[in-house]
């Protein structure tokens, strides 16, 4: 499985560590917890940055990781019935709580769940903590990701 995920800088195109979300926090986890945030298509993960960032911090180059998941990867799928009826709203603390424990469970390199900005596709968050995290991923690709710039004016 590939997976993708935009950065903004391009010293941070090796960087598979989940220390942003670790910094700050995310949907998924609350800060203190390493996850490294993903999409299932280059789409999906170009809209999840433009969610989070005000168009004028967008800086005038952003990059496109491209990540081989191994299909040997153990990917916890959220279940849908377990989704608060809530869950897309921002700093969701339910959500947090559950994605922390999945995580620092250490059973799954990652989690399959839904998109809150587009529920019929998903995000991946993996988990940098798991055993042998880098054996299972493999950069396949980091290219310039150029924005129509009709999506930010």
């Amino acid at each position: 499985m590939t997976v993708y995920r935009i950065v903004k800088l391009k010293r941070r195109t090796s960087d598979l560590s989940g220390t942003g979300a670790f910094n700050v926090g995310g949907r998924w986890n609350n800060e203190g917890i390493y996850a490294l945030y993903t999409s299932e298509n280059p789409s999906l993960a170009f809209l999840e940055v433009l969610v989070h960032t005000d168009e004028s911090e967008l800086p005038p180059q952003l990059f496109i990781i491209s990540i081989e998941v191994s299909d040997e990867a153990p990917i916890f799928e959220f279940p849908d019935k377990d989704l608060p009826a809530n869950w897309r709203i921002p700093e969701n603390l339910e959500l947090k709580e559950m994605g922390d424990k999945i995580l620092q469970s250490n059973e799954y390199l990652g989690i399959k769940v839904r998109s809150a900005v587009i529920p019929s596709q998903y995000n991946f968050i993996l988990n940098p903590q798991f055993p042998d995290y880098h054996r299972f991923l493999k950069i396949v690709s980091v290219e310039p990701f150029d924005v129509d710039k009709r999506l930010t004016e």
